[in-house]
């Protein structure tokens, strides 16, 4: 959900003002779950669990919740000035609320959808690294924001701290339109998820970096 051509200054001017989200309640919380509502809005996997726009409004929040809202309690979700986008990270060690997820599945998709969202979270699950990781479930930009380096300073934030632990970035990309951009910030395709009628994921690991490329800081964001 990053996908606006930007410019180093841009991105730098949307850099100090990235505040973390130490609290699932409150609003940054609810800013930041309600601009990643609005990204996904269009995300092929996203509408694919919630094809209706009543049932997305209502549950897609809650799948937040249970899927990256773990970052709100670690400190790890970053909101940008006037919650303009959001990135969900999870720690390492932190991992999804795996419970809160399948009753979430079973009570807001449909039998159809299930068929193929259980063994898709499985595969998730297989590809994800075995040794301490960062790891991003979410990121989103308002799309009426677009353009102001808001998604690439987001990026940028959050693997300085991959690159201070030394430690790599892992992400499963929804929407294949944004794979090309997340190779700009060294991320690379290690897999692809596909079950039955669900879109595509695209595993996607990045190596700690010791310093950010000039190609990377002039990338679409």
């Amino acid at each position: 959900m990053i996908n606006e051509a930007v410019t180093q200054e841009q991105i730098e001017a949307v850099f100090d003002g990235i505040e973390p989200v130490f609290s699932v309640y409150g609003p940054p919380a609810a800013a930041a779950m309600g601009v990643v509502t609005l990204a996904f809005s269009t995300d092929p996997v996203a509408r694919w669990m919630y094809q209706n726009p009543s049932e997305y409004l209502t549950h897609f929040p809650e799948f937040i919740r249970a899927f990256a809202g773990r970052s709100f309690e670690k400190g790890s979700a970053y909101l940008a000035p006037d919650a303009a986008g959001a990135a969900l990270w999870l720690r390492p060690e932190v991992e999804p609320d795996e419970d809160l997820l399948i009753g979430l599945f079973w009570s807001s998709t449909s039998e159809r959808v299930q068929r193929d969202l259980f063994p898709m979270f499985e595969q998730m699950g297989a590809y994800h690294p075995k040794t301490p990781h960062w790891y991003l479930p979410m990121i989103g930009v308002d799309t009426h924001q677009q353009g102001r380096g808001i998604g690439a300073s987001l990026m940028q934030h959050a693997l300085a701290n991959c690159d201070a632990d030394g430690l790599p970035a892992y992400l499963e990309s929804s929407n294949p339109r944004n794979i090309s951009l997340y190779e700009r910030f060294g991320f690379e395709v290690v897999g692809k998820i596909q079950v039955g009628d669900a879109p595509p994921l695209y595993p996607m690991l990045r190596q700690p970096q010791r310093a950010w490329d000039e190609d990377i800081l002039k990338t679409k964001s």
